[in-house]
């Protein structure tokens, strides 16, 4: 049996610091899109829900649709330069979202960028597991995670100050290309690092499989056998995380719009305020979280990574709704400290559930339904189900921040009422993989 990972501690860190340095420049790169609403309405004339479109959708679908089919390739070949390939290509899209005319061009650059950023995180989680023992799986799960909140983090400090540095300087001429906005600018900008980083991917070892592994990869059949056969656990874990995501993204895509437009502050003011708030409490909080599921997991608590994020979902949901309705702006500002640490805090929780209830010869496989589900909802609607509201239900773009409250209760609500259903089903599904561990090869 595999009691232990099979590289060398340092290599193993060393890997996972640069899987989550890719994970953060995916956020960057997906991300650096919220900080420029008023740009790009303007001149694309676009309505929030259009706009909603470009941030969540575009990036979304091809991002869910493609992840499975990518995670089947990560469970059977070399997981390193498939993660190298989509960083690349993500790299090259983003750049491409600055050469962007049209709704229509912007909504396709977008779609590449989904596309490549949909190789990296089912591929990586498989590595991690690979690589550390479970005791210590929340703290790297939860360490990789915080690539999501450096990135979006960074994305908000960059963006804010390039676009200030650009709209001193501009429209540019290019060659061949034409007139570039200060907008279209900044996407070539940040994106374009991006292939350094593919390069420093190729520099990491590709960690030896644990021995259950097959090297030909499991049939999607067996696997989506094995998620019917604990229904109850997975479905109760992908909703009640869907709908986190929902909220988050719908507070998140928003909120540089929402100091913008209802407190009347500087872009590049609200980009480098958000952005040090993003960046520190958002990664601390999912750092957080995978420490308190390891100490959970620790005193005994089967479902430990469930209820570690439930905490964290309980604190979340009433900031949610309070955060965007205050009438001050540095207040609301204060609130959004906690609000990002507990809005970050379950994520890390939430990738260690399932690797520690998923057979090492499918992990990639469930990581990637996983991701399907919380992605196409929360990055696909959690934008645009914002938008929607301020355009349908209200009919006003000066209500914006009543939307984002409005979102943040009937997905907080949800997702806690899901967590709570999860607890039960799955300590009964941790119980029966940790049976069926030797027969596996696998330590319990």
């Amino acid at each position: 049996m595999v009691t232990a990972p099979q590289v060398a501690p340092r290599t193993a860190w060393y890997t996972l610091a640069v899987l989550g340095l890719a994970y953060m420049f995916s956020y960057i790169d997906r991300s650096i899109l919220a900080l420029m609403v008023g740009p790009i309405r303007a001149d694309l004339q676009l309505s929030d829900t259009e706009f909603s479109l470009l941030h969540g959708l575009a990036f979304a679908i091809f991002y869910t649709l493609l992840g499975i089919p990518i995670a089947r390739l990560a469970d059977r070949t070399n997981r390193r330069n498939l993660i190298a390939a989509g960083v690349m290509f993500w790299s090259l899209m983003t750049a491409a979202c600055g050469l962007a005319k049209s709704f229509t061009g912007l909504f396709l650059a977008r779609v590449g960028v989904g596309i490549g950023e949909a190789a990296l995180s089912p591929a990586a989680y498989s590595m991690i597991a690979d690589m550390f023992p479970r005791q210590q799986l929340g703290r790297a799960l939860g360490l990789y995670s915080s690539g999501v909140f450096l990135g979006i983090g960074m994305s908000f400090i960059l963006g804010g100050a390039l676009l200030d540095l650009l709209a001193g300087a501009g429209d540019i001429e290019l060659p061949l290309i034409g007139t570039l906005r200060p907008w279209q600018l900044t996407f070539i900008i940040v994106g374009l690092p991006g292939v350094l980083v593919a390069l420093l991917v190729l520099t990491v070892p590709e960690p030896p499989r644990h021995r259950s592994h097959k090297p030909g990869g499991i049939p999607i059949g067996e696997v989506l056998a094995y998620l019917r056969r604990n229904g109850a656990t997975y479905a109760s874990h992908f909703i009640g995380f869907s709908m986190l995501t929902l909220l988050y993204n719908g507070i998140l895509a928003w909120s540089a719009e929402y100091f913008i437009r209802i407190h009347g502050l500087d872009r590049s003011q609200v980009g480098a305020m958000l952005g040090i708030i993003i960046l520190v409490f958002g990664s601390a909080g999912v750092v957080c979280g995978g420490l308190l599921s390891d100490y959970l997991m620790r005193r005994g608590y089967a479902d430990a990574p469930i209820r570690a994020a439930l905490i964290g979902a309980a604190v979340l949901v009433p900031l949610g709704v309070i955060a965007p309705l205050v009438p001050n702006p540095y207040l609301s500002l204060l609130l959004f400290c906690p609000l990002m640490f507990a809005g970050s805090f379950p994520f890390g929780p939430a990738t260690t559930a399932l690797q520690l209830i998923s057979p090492a010869n499918m992990r990639a496989q469930v990581s990637a339904v996983y991701l399907f589900c919380v992605n196409l909802t929360g990055i696909g609607l959690g934008a645009t189900v914002t938008a929607l509201v301020t355009d349908f239900v209200f009919a006003d773009d000066a209500k914006l921040h009543f939307s984002m409250a409005a979102v943040s209760a009937a997905g907080g609500t949800a997702a806690i009422a899901m967590l709570l259903l999860a607890l039960q089903p799955y300590r009964r599904t941790a119980a029966a993989f940790a049976a069926a561990a030797p027969q596996r090869g696998e330590s319990p």
